[in-house]
């Protein structure tokens, strides 16, 4: 890695040079000047998206589960709510340079609104993540349940929380009345778990950093809404059955059902 940024460092230095020594020349026309500038751009943007997935691949390995603290009373299902899930999340993601801003954009159904969460990194990358939530008032049986403006309130605090889990890739588990349930989680592991884990260490480095990018990539897909590109882009990668296991375990519970388990059995020819 070191030799990689020394690397780079290198190629930023020799491009400041080349476009210093062309600046100074009358002899060299504006228009070559504005492409070896438009050069030297793209570089940059390389180099800050680069280090924005080195420092997302940190994070994510930091966050662990997290347990339940409320319960839907219409639905009967316990969930994590968004201030227990920042607290846990926010100084991790903080340590590695990342910072969240939220705003709105335009829905595809006007029954719903458009959140959209802009994750920067310090070193100039900015990933842009969205998420499309109810906000008709109805209720799980279709029933009208709050005004349009309590409506928006809710799908506000579900957008963001909705957000926060695709970004981290953050796993809900049961909570216990000690707080410690992801350590329960950890001491527990199934059988799947555990085979899952080899699978993943019989990996070289190099097949665990390109699929820990890859799933990146997907999540980043699925938070633009379109999840059968995803899931072609899943398909179209070329892995063989144990990178496509491999790959599986990378993804949360909402974005395993969102792919489907289909495209997680096919195989390399």
């Amino acid at each position: 890695m070191n030799a990689i940024v020394r690397h780079e460092q290198q190629d930023e230095t020799t491009m400041l040079a080349i476009i210093s020594r062309a600046a100074a020349d009358p002899s060299v026309d504006i228009d070559k000047l504005e492409r070896l500038l438009a050069m030297k751009e793209r570089m940059d943007a390389k180099t800050a998206e680069q280090a924005f997935n080195d420092a997302m691949n940190l994070a994510q390995s930091e966050v662990r589960a997290i347990g339940w603290d409320k319960q839907n009373g219409q639905t009967h299902s316990a969930y994590v709510t968004y201030a227990k899930m920042d607290a846990a999340i926010r100084p991790i993601y903080i340590r590695h340079g990342f910072a969240l801003s939220f705003d709105t954009g335009e829905p595809v159904n006007p029954q719903e609104v458009r959140f959209m969460c802009y994750v920067s990194h310090k070193d100039g990358h900015t990933r842009t993540y969205k998420v499309d939530m109810p906000a008709d008032g109805k209720g799980a049986k279709g029933n009208d349940v709050m005004t349009r403006t309590h409506a928006f309130g809710s799908a506000t605090s579900y957008g963001r929380r909705y957000l926060l889990k695709m970004i981290f890739n953050v796993v809900e588990a049961a909570e216990d009345d000690d707080g410690v349930s992801a350590s329960k989680v950890e001491k527990a592991k199934s059988q799947a778990q555990l085979a899952w884990e080899e699978t993943w260490n019989a990996l070289s480095e190099d097949q665990r950093v390109i699929l820990t990018e890859f799933s990146q990539e997907i999540i980043q897909i699925l938070a633009s809404g379109d999840a059968e590109s995803a899931r072609d882009t899943i398909a179209t990668k070329g892995l063989d059955g144990d990178e496509m296991y491999a790959l599986y375990g990378l993804f949360n519970k909402e974005a395993r059902k969102v792919l489907g388990r289909a495209v997680f059995t096919k195989r390399k020819s």
